[in-house]
């Protein structure tokens, strides 16, 4: 299906024919790097001509360890990306977690995105929708992409239908997760966007270490074939040196490799519309 952008705040509006991009950190870090990958990323689609969301975490509410990073602080966070949305003229995106935050992160941000893990809650999707922005839920991994008909009803019933839902894998085992391309169909079929999130899709979890692994050599792979079955978006979390990264670091596309995999992109998302 081919995506209106009007619903979506600040959102450069580009071919109508290319993909969206929601990219950015897993997490905010610190007070410079969003901005640098933030500016690096508008550089690409720009050229590009992909239309882009800014996404970064305020904080991480779901880690495997105590001890893990969640973030800088809720309000400091939360200001860096209405920073960042004013200052380049883009939407952003964050999670939320609670009935309570989607009030406090609507004040800050364009687009509320409901975790997988979360996607049944139901006072958590109304709130969301009471706030009139875009709200985006993932796919939880234990759910097939059929039954994300009851999350998308339970926004639409609550006033809001600026929805997308978002692919991020299927549970396979206990440390594993597969992409079934089947699911983007199904999915469309709710008459909203569909997203793949390259990035969780290849996480690997319940690591006996504690830190959930991934396979970051699949993202050229599993992005290619999302676009050449038709999904509308994708989800990708990048980082200039995953290595250090806080969060999610195992499954992160290197920054300085974003451009050339979404020129390859943009080239099968023209083949497959010719």
């Amino acid at each position: 299906m081919l995506i209106s952008f009007d619903h979506i705040p600040k959102i450069k509006h580009c071919k109508s024919d290319n993909f969206l991009l929601m990219a950015g950190p897993c997490v905010i870090e610190n007070e410079s790097m969003p901005f640098e990958i933030a500016e690096k990323i508008i550089e690409i689609t720009n050229k590009l001509e992909i239309p882009f969301i800014f996404k970064a975490s305020y904080k991480k509410a779901n880690r495997s360890k105590i001890d893990s990073f969640t973030g800088i602080g809720d309000e400091k966070g939360l200001e860096i990306l209405k920073a960042i949305g004013e200052k380049y003229n883009i939407p952003v995106v964050t999670d939320i977690h609670t009935a309570e935050e989607a009030a406090l992160a609507a004040n800050y941000v364009d687009v509320l995105q409901i975790p997988a893990f979360l996607c049944r809650q139901t006072d958590l999707l109304i709130a969301a929708a009471k706030t009139g922005k875009i709200v985006n839920i993932k796919k939880g991994q234990f759910l097939s992409a059929e039954s994300m008909k009851f999350a998308v009803e339970k926004v639409r019933e609550s006033g809001n239908n600026n929805i997308m839902l978002t692919e991020r894998g299927s549970m396979f085992g206990y440390q594993d997760l597969i992409v079934d391309f089947r699911g983007i169909i199904e999915m469309q079929k709710n008459e909203v966007p569909v997203i793949v999130d390259v990035t969780h899709s290849l996480q690997q979890p319940n690591q006996a270490v504690g830190v959930t692994g991934g396979q970051p050599e699949m993202i050229a792979t599993i992005s290619r074939a999302a676009i050449a079955v038709g999904a509308d978006g994708l989800f990708i979390e990048t980082h200039p040196n995953p290595a250090v990264a806080k969060s999610d670091g195992a499954n992160m596309l290197k920054l300085d490799k974003l451009e050339e995999l979404l020129t390859t992109l943009v080239k099968i998302r023209k083949a497959i519309r010719n």
